[in-house]
């Protein structure tokens, strides 16, 4: 049972989304046939263990409804109030939508980060204001918009989803409570945009971290995510409390002491065609202790050299990777 209602969501999001939060993918069993429970603890723990203070129940990857309603219960139970479990609302279709964010909101998650499906083709901006407005309205759970090149509406307007279309959603939706500012992707003037229109009203997010470690020095940035920063462990969020506390030459200083992991990231193929590569995601949290071990096929795929990449590139940044052999990988940490 949520803890807000939906016209204070907002008052509850300005006191709850401080920090920084990640990503957990739904690890299988051996046989691919079930969830492996063991290893989804194993995840959130190892999350609350690093200082994340939300993470993201992955769905975009090849699991079913009422697989992915198990998956958020355990996550739920696990963190016991210690994090926040945050829905991620991109299954196929409107409808499927709707019927995932209330079994997410029945399993105890309690932010939903708002994507689009791979066929929703709008011809306008109306017709993304009215796909985000009825899902908003099929639910009372706090929700973050995501305005991102990844869903396609560039064809539009070049900042994904403008600000008089994000001005109107925040106006006739009171549980629209963060906007995770990533339009107009790599570009950074429509994440910008939207702090200067919305940050008195709704949290704003910088989810990149080369992004917000400079940025959060100069403009008040409360909550980075959800993202990869599961591959440098616990620093994230250490930099992120340097940077509350205003000790910034400490937390530079921590910023460039990661530069040779952020090249090794940025050198490895994430992603393409607005699918990103959840198998990498979970090998880079592998070297930081997490589960690592199987997801279901149809799955991209990490190879010895991308493993030899981000592995040197941890080393060479002092962020102490796992010295197990790449091989346990695949297998995980909790096999079932």
């Amino acid at each position: 049972m949520l803890s807000y209602n939906r016209n204070d969501a907002r008052a509850w999001a300005r006191e709850k989304l401080v920090g920084v939060a990640n990503v957990v993918m739904p690890t299988m069993t051996s046989d691919f046939t079930r969830l492996n429970e063991a290893a989804v603890r194993h995840d959130v723990e190892t999350s609350i263990r690093h200082g994340f203070t939300a993470t993201l129940a992955c769905s975009e990857v090849v699991i079913t409804m009422d697989e992915y309603e198990q998956f958020v219960r355990v996550m739920v139970d696990q963190a016991a109030g210690r994090i926040i479990t945050v829905h991620h609302a991109v299954f196929n279709s409107l409808e499927e939508n709707i019927e995932a964010v209330k079994r997410a909101e029945r399993a105890g998650a309690e932010l939903v980060l708002l994507g689009y499906p791979p066929y929703f083709y709008p011809k306008s901006m109306e017709e993304v204001y009215a796909y985000t407005k009825a899902f908003c309205d099929a639910t009372d759970m706090a929700v973050m918009l995501f305005p991102i090149p990844t869903w396609g509406f560039s064809h539009l307007d070049p900042a994904d989803i403008p600000v008089p279309i994000l001005r109107r959603l925040i106006d006739d939706c009171p549980n629209i409570v963060a906007i995770k500012a990533e339009g107009g992707a790599p570009l950074i003037m429509a994440p910008i945009e939207v702090h200067r229109a919305f940050h008195e009203e709704v949290v704003i997010s910088f989810p990149i971290e080369h992004e917000f470690i400079p940025l959060s020095q100069i403009i008040p940035v409360p909550f980075c995510g959800t993202n990869y920063s599961a591959y440098f462990g616990p620093m994230l969020p250490r930099i992120f409390n340097l940077v509350q506390e205003c000790r910034f030459d400490e937390a530079t200083a921590l910023y460039y002491s990661m530069d040779a992991a952020r090249k090794a990231f940025g050198s490895v193929p994430m992603g393409g065609g607005g699918l990103l590569n959840r198998m990498l995601w979970k090998y880079q949290g592998w070297l930081q202790g997490y589960n690592g071990g199987p997801l279901r096929h149809p799955t991209a795929r990490i190879y010895t050299r991308e493993m030899i990449v981000l592995r040197r590139g941890l080393e060479a940044a002092g962020l102490n990777p796992t010295t197990d052999p790449d091989e346990a990988f695949f297998v995980g940490r909790n096999p079932e």
